[in-house]
């Protein structure tokens, strides 16, 4: 319990403060179109939150958002045992995942909409963002196997599930959860700037969008405040559950 408090009240004691300097700019400021106060934004979201429109809005943004997530995670799986296994692949793949990391994401936003529709769309940048980040883990937790563990599992004549789950899952592990960390921010910020640029229905993007060309000032801050705590709490989640560690029972190793 004391470990936790100690955790939490530098935390607690940072954002106080940065509240504080809202408050006190917004006061300064004076105007609510311009900069709305902290209380303001609050009371504006707790008015949204109890729309169902609210929450059919914000599950499917976030459905978009971890489909997209969850599809290039499985790819970049893929492609990282792909890649290791063929220097011919990794030779081919490398580069161009070093133009996906690089390009900004409103120019993949703008390409895509010739070819996609603007509900896919999301979905796709997501992936485009995080696709790069899990290759690259992966592939560093792979190439990192213990060569020591890998001979003597050939001496023993031990098989490929038990090799993977044994051995390669171990080293792998920790790299994949370092990308998962990455990917979570990064994929959910572009999500949400796709829907912003291509406003799909019931998006957080479109409503952004929206509140920014009527110059809702305090709605577009209330809705900024949402996408950054589902970004805390659904990275909070996924990061425990995938940090949870395995149970062990009487396994065998042949």
């Amino acid at each position: 319990m004391k470990a936790l408090l100690r955790k939490l009240l530098p935390a607690a004691g940072a954002g106080l403060f940065w509240l504080a300097v809202w408050s006190l700019l917004a006061a300064l400021v004076g105007k609510e179109l311009l900069l709305p106060s902290p209380g303001q934004v609050l009371r504006c979201l707790v008015q949204l939150a109890a729309g169902a429109e609210f929450w059919r809005t914000v599950f499917r943004s976030i459905f978009r958002v971890l489909s997209g997530i969850l599809a290039a995670t499985v790819l970049g799986v893929l492609l990282a045992a792909l890649t290791e296994r063929s220097r011919v692949c990794r030779l081919l793949l490398a580069p161009l995942m070093t133009v996906v990391k690089s390009t900004p994401v409103a120019s993949f936003i703008i390409l895509a909409l010739i070819w996609l529709g603007r509900d896919i769309l999301p979905v796709v940048i997501t992936g485009l963002m995080v696709l790069p980040v899990v290759w690259a883990n992966v592939s560093a937790g792979i190439a990192g196997q213990d060569g020591k563990l890998l001979e003597m599992a050939a001496v023993y004549r031990m098989s490929r599930w038990g090799i993977l789950r044994h051995i390669t899952v171990p080293s792998v592990l920790p790299h994949f959860r370092a990308a998962l960390s990455s990917a979570l921010g990064l994929g959910w910020r572009a999500g949400i700037a796709a829907e912003v640029l291509t406003v799909p229905q019931l998006s957080i993007g479109k409503r952004i969008f929206e509140a920014k060309l009527y110059l809702e000032t305090t709605e577009l801050f209330a809705w900024t405040l949402t996408v950054i705590l589902l970004s805390l709490l659904i990275e909070r989640v996924l990061l425990r559950l995938v940090r949870a560690e395995p149970r062990r029972g009487g396994e065998s190793h042949a």
